[in-house]
């Protein structure tokens, strides 16, 4: 070994001086011209109310740089293949490293998608099965539930030198179950549902949604095929007429002089609605489906999704059935016990993957359950799993709010993992708003004062202790505390839930008070989701908004997507005596030049697309002729381009009144959007703003349960006070309200609490304390009940 004998201190590189992300002029989304500099290899937290443009600098502007940087590395042929990304409206950006992004984007909900699909578990366990299992039955491909068996034999020309036809057979043994097709169930339709056995064709049989006998082209096709009778009812159908109607094979038939394609009923309603995404339907056609389709756990695999032969191969009694339907932290513990030297590598790799599910908190799921039953926690913990044990370093890793679905107990693990990955010499850019993870922070950048166009400048960087003696919105709330509530609702009535055993339940029975606000907490896996969105019956008396994505294109806004267009709609087509469709963009008084966009969009192929302004319509999405209509002194362009605040102004009073409009208005400020406009689309709305968008539009629902599922997702310290008082005005005015969250101020302020656990997976799913916040702190016999007594200070 050589010795260093020089001692002086090394001269410094010009590399060194590189130890800041600068960004100068960021002017994405409401961002007004932002500069900062983030200290590289540190922890950093960005905070400030919903909307106030902490996604817009963090994800849009600097991790989307560095990402289409990256991408510009590639040829263009692998470009091609890449998502397509423009420049980020920003005059500098220095200092840029590898960034890795772990969102709260849910995963793929495809039905043959899992958690161990998703992840690198499941291809690592084919492999070992195909190498151990006994009887061998193949490769890795013979355990996967989405490779089907095939079987071909016939003649191929092989096109080399002189053309030569050759007999050959292939075959290749797959671990799909052949009767569900990997997806574990089996859907069966309800013919009750679709037709009056009682009635004919032509008297009306079907009571498909749309299905009418008089008009209907589909019903016509029935009616005139030649293979029923139309005037017959359908019960006095012989077999064959009754098997020509429901399973017929896809046949040309000519109908009143037209060639059409007369199909069976079952596979024409399977590709016309079972097909489809059930929740992007209209309300009354998902009703219908509901209605009519029932799936069942597959008969053949069990709903393993697997083949018999991949079944029976087996390792120690085990199938890759049986290893997948364990828990994660079991089926650690069971890898960990297997010796065998020839898969010795893929033992450690397998075992470090199951490791790190268990390191971060996700030990009670199990590698077959479908990926999009997760919760946009869950889904960015499963994302984080493959960057734990990674040897990168010099890595920018960029958070969205990593504590979401997290319990207090929780948090603290997660805090662990943000401070090794910066340890790791890694730069760590944190979206937050929980105090027990900003107060871990090495540098805070606060954004704001206000939210959308109040907000986008920064009000604040340094240090926990400087943000505490600032005076931003931030700092003012970061120490709040609530109170444990002195006196509580008395309960209407119960709940009854008996026997619960969804997911990891063990036979719960509870009584969920009505007529106040019950929180249902307990640790990540503790089975909170199961008990509520699994066991509480599901009827036209509760409403449930749950965390799920809200579907909506670039075309969407939140005049569209809660219903406010239709009677703004109407009221501009009455007051100028024409048609309601001319003041839709999506419809017939859209702009021709941008079909209502408001942009042009020019396709770049593996470039960067280019969105313009239109010329035409100069960004107002309407026909010139549309905008001469005016209402109340205002067009419709200019309606669209309000605040919801201005508008619940306008549409309240004076000859601008609209009642319907009002209402709609009303609840949107209830949760605290009023600075949002009517026209801006979806897709520019943050997490908390889309969760607050949909519990306003739920409200309208008539109901004598809410069921909410962590309604503080997103939100700031200050606007959760907010939320306690619209929960509170919800169960006022006689709706019960129950909600699954974690937030320590929700818990105080609840009348009724009903805590699950003790532990996650197995160790939870069952009900460790029932009784009011008060009894909880004093007890301090749960985890929950110890860390909402520190939280408020008992």
């Amino acid at each position: 070994m050589a010795t260093r004998t020089d001692t002086r201190a090394p001269a410094p590189q010009a590399s060194d001086s590189h130890d800041l992300i600068r960004v100068h002029g960021a002017r994405v989304n409401n961002l007004k011209d932002v500069s900062v500099e983030i200290p590289k290899r540190r922890l950093t937290v960005f905070t400030g109310v919903s909307g106030s443009g902490k996604s817009s600098l963090v994800f849009s502007t600097i991790a989307a740089e560095s990402q289409r940087m990256i991408n510009g590395t590639y040829s263009a042929f692998v470009q091609g293949f890449m998502p397509t990304l423009a420049r980020p409206e920003v005059d500098v950006l220095e200092g840029l490293t590898t960034a890795i992004i772990v969102d709260q984007q849910r995963l793929g909900a495809d039905p043959r998608s899992t958690v161990g699909t998703v992840t690198d578990a499941n291809a690592m366990l084919r492999i070992l099965f195909s190498r151990l299992g006994e009887p061998h039955i193949g490769p890795p491909g013979a355990y996967a539930f989405n490779v089907p068996s095939v079987r071909a034999s016939g003649a191929i020309t092989v096109e080399r030198g002189n053309k030569k036809t050759v007999k050959a057979t292939f075959d290749r043994t797959g671990g799909m179950c052949p009767r569900c097709e990997g997806r574990g169930t089996v859907s069966d339709i309800d013919l009750t549902q679709l037709y009056d056995d009682s009635k004919s064709l032509s008297e009306g049989a079907f009571t498909i949604p749309g299905w009418k006998s008089d008009s209907q082209w589909t019903v016509q096709v029935y009616a005139q095929s030649g293979f029923v009778d139309p005037d017959k009812p359908i019960r006095r159908y012989t077999r064959k007429e009754l098997q020509d109607f429901l399973y017929g094979e896809p046949v040309k038939v000519k109908v009143n002089g037209v060639n059409l394609t007369y199909e069976g009923l079952i596979p024409k309603i399977q590709k016309s609605f079972l097909s489809k995404d059930k929740e992007a339907m209209q309300p009354h056609i998902r009703a219908f489906v509901e209605r009519a389709v029932t799936f069942t756990t597959c008969p053949e695999c069990e709903g393993t999704r697997l083949s018999e032969g991949a079944r029976s191969s087996k390792i120690d009694r085990v199938s890759i059935a049986d290893a997948c339907a364990m828990q994660i932290s079991d089926l650690a513990a069971w890898v960990r016990g297997l010796d065998e030297p020839s898969v010795a590598p893929l033992l450690t790799a397998l075992g470090g993957t199951l490791d790190s599910f268990v390191e971060i908190g996700l030990g009670y799921l199990s590698l077959d359950r479908p990926s999009g039953t997760l919760s946009g926690g869950e889904a960015q913990r499963v994302k984080m799993i493959r960057h734990l044990g990674s040897s990168l370093t010099d890595v920018t890793y960029v958070f969205d709010e990593p504590t979401i679905g997290l319990h207090p107990h929780d948090i603290q693990r997660m805090n662990g993992l943000l401070l090794r990955l910066r340890d790791k010499g890694n730069t760590v850019l944190v979206v937050e708003h929980k105090p027990e993870t900003i107060v871990i922070a090495d540098h805070i950048v606060d954004l704001g004062p206000g939210a959308g166009t109040a907000g986008g400048t920064v009000c604040f960087e340094g240090t926990v202790e400087g943000l505490r003696a600032g005076d931003t919105v931030t700092g003012r709330h970061f120490d709040d505390r609530a109170a444990v509530k002195k006196t509580v609702r008395e309960p209407t009535g119960v709940l009854e839930i008996r026997g619960a055993h969804t997911h990891n339940l063990r036979d719960v029975d509870v009584d969920v008070p009505l007529g106040v606000l019950t929180v249902v907490t307990g640790v990540a896996g503790s089975g909170k989701s199961s008990l509520v969105h699994g066991s509480i019956p599901p009827g036209e008396n509760v409403v449930s908004v749950d965390q799920g994505a809200i579907r909506g294109s670039r075309r969407s806004n939140p005049a569209t997507y809660t219903g406010l267009l239709d009677p703004i709609r109407k009221a501009f087509a009455k007051a100028n005596d024409v048609k309601p469709a001319l003041f839709s963009a999506n419809s017939e008084g859209a702009c021709p030049g941008c079909n209502g966009a408001g942009v042009v969009y020019s396709d770049l192929a593996m470039m960067a697309g280019v969105a313009s302004t239109c010329d035409e319509c100069e960004g107002k999405r309407f026909q010139p002729a549309v905008l001469e209509y005016r209402f109340a002194g205002r067009d419709i362009s200019e309606v669209l381009a309000m605040s919801v605040t201005e508008a619940e102004e306008f549409f309240g009073t004076g000859e601008g009144r609209v009642p319907a409009a009002h209402r709609v208005l009303g609840r949107l400020s209830d949760v605290g959007l009023g600075y949002l406009s009517l026209g801006q689309p979806l897709t520019t709305l943050s997490g908390g703003e889309r969760q607050r968008l949909k519990l306003a539009t739920h409200m309208a629902e008539k109901g004598g349960v809410y069921v909410l599922d962590e309604p503080t997702a997103g939100l700031h310290l200050a606007d959760v006070q907010q939320l306690l008082g619209l929960l509170d005005r919800i169960v006022d005015s006689g709706t019960s309200v129950v909600v699954v969250e974690h937030h320590q101020a929700v818990m105080a302020h609840a009348d009724w609490i009903i805590d699950l656990g003790p532990g996650a997976g197995h160790d939870g799913g069952r009900i460790v304390f029932e009784g009011t916040p008060a009894d909880l702190v004093a007890g301090r016999a749960t985890l929950t009940g110890e860390h909402l007594a520190a939280y408020v200070g008992a």
